[in-house]
Parts: structure tokens; C-alpha cells; sequence
């Protein structure tokens, strides 16, 4: 028995051809179905979005190490959620060597890798790297404020391609100029990309304060009076350490002298809490040696002996009988009636 098929469903072995459109040159045959004429616009299909094609393929991997907190993996997702071009991989353990993720990067067919690193559950770095020939540069991650954190006003699109602004002192430095290369290739969507949108809504900044890079971004489209851009987020200041000439390695091609490790920070911050308190330790000792210390005398004037005048010497009396010994009593009660009867002794009339 056959099996029944449902309605609107193919045939096994029989797909589903397109009908064309006659074109002008070409006759359409007599009789059958096809004698019928069809409007043209029944077969007119739209353009796509984009027409170009898809040539810069750059994808970028963004994953991290275990031991992160949550407001780090928000900060992943994020990224991951603003570029389109980027790719997520499950955490590394941390008894693996950097060098894996060279491997991992070729797996997964990307090109570029962002990769945090967690160190002592307080500590985050960042590796940005061209896989698998280099450069690459790690970065210190201070100051991290996630989407869901800011709470800001925004509505960029997902997958939009974003423009990229630097400071103008990426262009005068040399080891600047290598990083913005490297912002460049990693944080700008490529054109045409299957997952972009082709608009351009926000702005990522990219600005050099106090020896760090502070990355912003910002709606591209103005909403204030004034004509200012609205923050968005995510936010983070991005301390550099190292820029290696290989990919996770390989000789260093520049080290920052500015850069404090936070083993040292909170060092000095410990050094600087000890040293006030033996400040105030040294007060308080230098206070008591000055109050035990002798004070010092002022000489005696000769003159002041003359309107003393001497005390009136009274005379010694001797008793040569001893004195009566009073009764030792240790009930007080007794005492007190020993008291009375003396009392009525003393003043009793004479019969």
C-alpha cells in the first residue's frame, strides 16, 4: 500500500524547478501549459543587499582561559556580539602552553584571536594576535564596564560594520602605529561579510590617556541637540605590556617601560599603609619620651629668701603614761553597747 504524501510535499527523487521568464528572443511553443502568458513580474527577483563580493575573510577567534569572573565573560560576549566576523571556541586550560592556540586558531579557520587570560582571579590580560606568523601584543584589562552594566541609551544594529577613530598619536609613535594596524584588522567587519548588515551606526575609539588605550563606542547616528554621540558600551582601558614579533611569543619587539605589574601595585600599596602606621607609631613614642623627660629647672633667685619668715616652734610634749588599750571587739553590735554604757557612766547623776 502506498504511503500517502502530505499536501504541498515533493516527490522522492524530484525537485522543485524555478519557472523562467521567456525571454524576448526566444518563442514559446504552441499548445500545453505553457501557452498561458504569465506577467512578467511574478518572476522579477530582487537584488541582493550587498552585490559585492566577500574578499577580506577575516575571522576572528574570541574565547578565554578558565578562571575568569562573570563580568569578564560578559565583556566576551559583548565583543562577540559586535562583530559579526568573530567566532567562539570553549575555555582553555591554564596548564596549557600559549602556543596552543595557534592550533586552535587553524581549526577553527580564523586568523586573528583575541584571548583573555585570568591570572589569581583578580588579574585579566589580553592577547591580540595575528595567527599564525604574528605580531602579537599583550595587554593589561583595567577598568571593564559591560553592556548590561552601563545600561546606556542605544539602538545600533547587530551586525552592523562600525568605523574605526584613533588618537592621532598612533600615527607618530612606531610600536602605535603597528597597534593600530592590528585594531584595524581585527576590529573592523569586512565588507560584505555573510553576517553584516550593510550600515554603519556606531563608532569604536580608540584614545591614548596617561600611557593606556581607552576603547570606547559610541551610536554613529545623533540623537542630542548639540549634535554629540551617545555611549553605548561596552567600556575598558587597555594597559600595554608587550609586543612579540611571533604569534604568543617569539622576540619582543617593544616593552613598556610605564607598565606596573598589579603584584607590584599592590605592593607598594601595602609598603605605603605600613609605612603611615609607623609614622604614627614614631609620634606617639617621640610624645611619651617627652612627657617622662625631666623639666627643665629655673635657676633659684637669691632674693626670695628674704621676706620668708620662720614658723613658731612649738613645744615637745612627752607622755610617759601609755595610753589606755581599747577593748578589741569584732561584733559590732557589743561594741556599740559597750559605747552606750560608758556614755550613761559619764553622765549618770550622783545619789
Amino acid at each position: 500500500m502506498a504511503a500517502k504524501r502530505k499536501r504541498g510535499a515533493l516527490a522522492a527523487g524530484k525537485a522543485k524547478r524555478a519557472r523562467s521568464a521567456p525571454s524576448a528572443g526566444e518563442a514559446v511553443p504552441e499548445g500545453g501549459p505553457q501557452e498561458r502568458s504569465v506577467p512578467p513580474q511574478e518572476y522579477s527577483i530582487p537584488p541582493p543587499v550587498s552585490q559585492g563580493k566577500w574578499k577580506n575573510k577575516e575571522r576572528v577567534l574570541i574565547f578565554s582561559s578558565r578562571g575568569i569572573n562573570f563580568r569578564t565573560r560578559h565583556l566576551m560576549q559583548d565583543l562577540r556580539t559586535l562583530m559579526p566576523h568573530s567566532k567562539a571556541d570553549t575555555k582553555m586550560d591554564r596548564k596549557d602552553q600559549l602556543f596552543v592556540i595557534n592550533e586552535v586558531c587553524e581549526m577553527k579557520n580564523c586568523n586573528k584571536c583575541i584571548f583573555f587570560e585570568a591570572k589569581k582571579k583578580q588579574d585579566l590580560y589580553m592577547w591580540l594576535s595575528n595567527t599564525p606568523q604574528g605580531p602579537s601584543a599583550k595587554f593589561l584589562v583595567q577598568n571593564v564596564h559591560t553592556l548590561a552594566e552601563l545600561k546606556m541609551t542605544g539602538n545600533c544594529l547587530r551586525g552592523s560594520r562600525p568605523l574605526l577613530s584613533f588618537d592621532p598619536i598612533f600615527d607618530r609613535e612606531p610600536h602605535y602605529a603597528l597597534l593600530k594596524e592590528l585594531f584595524i584588522q581585527i576590529f573592523s567587519t569586512p565588507q560584505y561579510h555573510p553576517k553584516s548588515q550593510p550600515f554603519v551606526d556606531h563608532v569604536f575609539t580608540f584614545t591614548i590617556t596617561d600611557e593606556r588605550i581607552w576603547f570606547r563606542n559610541y551610536q554613529a547616528s545623533i540623537i542630542e541637540e548639540d549634535a554629540s554621540l551617545v555611549e553605548i558600551g561596552p567600556r575598558f582601558v587597555l594597559n600595554l605590556i608587550k609586543i612579540f614579533q611571533g604569534s604568543f611569543g617569539g622576540p619582543t619587539l617593544y616593552e613598556n617601560p610605564h607598565y606596573q605589574s598589579p603584584n607590584m601595585h599592590r605592593r607598594l600599596v601595602k609598603l605605603s599603609v605600613a609605612a603611615k602606621f609607623r609614622e604614627k607609631q614614631q609620634v606617639k613614642e617621640v610624645q611619651k619620651i617627652k612627657k617622662k623627660g625631666t623639666k627643665v629647672l629655673v635657676e633659684e633667685d637669691p632674693t626670695e629668701v628674704v621676706f620668708e619668715t620662720p614658723a613658731e616652734e612649738k613645744p615637745v610634749e612627752i607622755q610617759f603614761v601609755k595610753p589606755e588599750s581599747k577593748p578589741i571587739v569584732k561584733d559590732k553590735k557589743k561594741l556599740r553597747k559597750i559605747q552606750r554604757k560608758k556614755q550613761k557612766k559619764l553622765f549618770r547623776p550622783e545619789g
